[in-house]
C-alpha cells in the first residue's frame, strides 16, 4: 500500500525523476577533451566571467 503512495506522489509531482548511471564514475577525473578544454580556458583567460546580476 505505501509503494502506491509513492508511485502516486511521484507520478503527480512535477519535479522529473532522473536516474544517474553508476558507469559513468569511472569518467570522473578523466580529461575527455583536452583540445577544447584548453581552447575554453584560452577563451576564459581573455575574456573572464560573466557578471551576475543578482538582485
Amino acid at each position: 500500500m505505501k509503494a502506491e503512495q509513492t508511485i502516486e506522489k511521484l507520478n503527480k509531482s512535477k519535479v522529473p525523476i532522473i536516474v544517474i548511471d553508476k558507469r559513468l564514475e569511472r569518467f570522473r577525473g578523466l580529461n575527455l577533451f583536452p583540445e577544447k578544454l584548453k581552447r575554453a580556458n584560452e577563451i576564459l583567460a581573455k575574456t573572464g566571467l560573466p557578471k551576475l546580476n543578482t538582485k
